[in-house]
């Protein structure tokens, strides 16, 4: 389910964040649907379940996530508002990156044209 790569900087639970946030987005993991128990997850990823939790704790203040106790935990239901909120954060960080980028007298097309190229 959910990829992994262990040579990566990124931290392991940031991955699992960004992968659970994707599949959301793709639809994938539907609203609702049930996902692996901390401890189920950390044994199909190989990992430690402390960072399966750290994952699941983001996942839950970020609202993505709903941990109902004795019944697991799920995919919340209003995931629309939080993934256009998540996709608007990453958007407004590339309009703060494109303005310090600008500042080195790149023009706003040339950094287009470079990242398109």
């Amino acid at each position: 389910m959910i990829n992994l790569d262990y040579q990566s900087r990124k931290p392991i639970y940031e991955q699992i964040v960004q992968e659970i946030e994707r599949y959301v987005a793709l639809e994938i993991l539907k609203p609702e649907e049930q996902i692996p128990s901390i401890r189920d997850m950390a044994t199909q990823l190989g990992i430690n379940p402390n960072t399966v939790k750290k994952a699941y704790t983001i996942l839950e203040n970020k609202g993505v996530i709903v941990t109902l106790s004795t019944k697991g935990t799920f995919i919340n239901k209003k995931t629309d508002a939080i993934l256009k909120n998540t996709i608007d954060n990453k958007i407004n960080s590339i309009k703060r990156d494109i303005k310090e980028i600008e500042k080195y007298g790149i023009t706003f097309d040339e950094i287009i044209k470079r990242i398109q190229e």
